[in-house]
């Protein structure tokens, strides 16, 4: 990658992507509680509309390449597919991870040594069925022993979500739930599914809107009734020693970084390589 091309993967600035910068302590103590007591918070509007235009054509992009080679997309159920990609394949990725919402959510809830280790879409497509209730991994020691998050997962909508587009269900509080008779420490028995239906809080996001969680918090994909996808972007962030980072395979290319800013740089502790490799997904959601 020539470092013109560097440059132009991420040429929306904070000027003309974010609506919505200004961000107060107190919205930041709202967003470190709802964390730790519904497992899930959000920032509405933080990008204009046409910047997620922007994100959704480049998810297009990366889905039709993946799907063209082995590995490249991962099921996730049923016309439903995940696909993780190298930041330089969103024009958006400063935007996103410099948004002062993001970055202070990152540190009052990581600390400041946070570290961004993943980046990748979800698309539930028509004919998507309900999900399997689950959590996106076993509960870690220090969340098990001193009550402690050590991990994020930030979302945004690539269109505006409607009631039969298979809208994103999540339990709120079940971030601490042991999971000792989970399968895997993921997924729970069918027998406590009605349970969590009864807790289940739907959500509606539109473009622009910015939700954080813990990847703890059970949570689902619905049955998508319409004809139309719902491209969703991952971005996931690791406290220092969650290791999350093992599993993911994200790097940038020498140009792309030096046109990255410092404070950047500072969280994004992939590899730095003459050419990317295409990545391979490693694992699937598909429940016991």
């Amino acid at each position: 990658m020539t470092a013109d091309r560097a440059a132009a993967a991420h040429t929306d600035t904070a000027d003309n992507a974010a609506r919505d910068t200004v961000v107060t302590p107190e919205a930041v103590a709202a967003a470190r509680h709802e964390l730790y007591t519904d497992g899930v918070t959000a920032r509405r509007g933080a990008f204009r509309t046409e910047w997620a235009d922007r994100l959704r054509e480049d998810i297009e992009a990366a889905f039709d390449e993946a799907r063209q080679r082995p590995g490249g997309a991962v099921g996730r159920g049923p016309h439903r597919y995940y696909v993780e990609i190298h930041p330089e394949q969103m024009r958006g990725f400063v935007d996103l991870v410099d948004h002062p919402w993001v970055r202070s959510v990152c540190e009052a809830v990581l600390g400041p040594e946070y570290a961004i280790v993943e980046l990748g879409f979800d698309i539930p497509f028509a004919g998507a069925v309900n999900q399997p209730w689950h959590r996106d991994f076993p509960l870690p020691e220090p969340t098990r022993t001193e009550r402690r998050l050590t991990s994020l997962a930030f979302n945004l909508t690539a269109v505006d979500t409607e009631e039969n587009m298979g809208p994103f269900e999540i339990a709120p509080g079940t971030q601490w739930e042991e999971g000792e008779h989970f399968a895997h420490g993921m997924f729970p028995p069918r027998a406590d599914f009605p349970r969590y239906e009864s807790q289940a809080v739907r959500k509606y996001p539109r473009r622009g809107d910015i939700s954080a969680r813990s990847a703890l918090t059970v949570h689902r994909g619905t049955t998508n009734h319409s004809a139309a996808s719902r491209p969703v972007l991952v971005l996931g962030v690791d406290a220092p020693g969650a290791g999350n980072d093992a599993h993911h395979d994200m790097a940038v290319t020498p140009a792309y970084w030096e046109s990255l800013p410092q404070r950047v740089r500072a969280h994004l502790p992939c590899p730095v390589v003459d050419e990317l490799a295409p990545l391979v997904q490693k694992h699937t959601i598909e429940g016991p």
